[in-house]
Formats: structure tokens, sequence, C-alpha cells
């Protein structure tokens, strides 16, 4: 597997892990897993570009 792909497997991962569904983490809303999306989408569209 190349580099591109093993970063979106670990950003999707962190992506899935910052949602918010556990009670301690209730009052944070969706700043953390919005954060992490934003590198998900740039991963993605750097992979589609081939620069990465």
């Amino acid at each position: 597997m190349s580099f591109g792909t093993i970063l979106l497997v670990l950003l999707i991962l962190f992506l899935v892990g910052a949602l918010p569904t556990w009670p301690h983490s209730a009052g944070w809303g969706y700043y953390p897993s919005g954060g992490i999306g934003v590198l998900v989408v740039v991963v993605i569209v750097l992979v589609v570009l081939g620069r990465l």
C-alpha cells in the first residue's frame, strides 16, 4: 500500500474516533470530527491528484 492510502485509512479511523458519542464528549460538539474531516478531504484530494 502507498503512503497516501495508509494516511487516508488512519485519518478515517481518527474521524470515527472523534465523533461525540460518549457522555464525557457530548459537550464538544462536532468540532473534533469536523477538523479531522477537513484533513480527510485534503488527503483525498492530494491522493486523487497524485501529489501524495
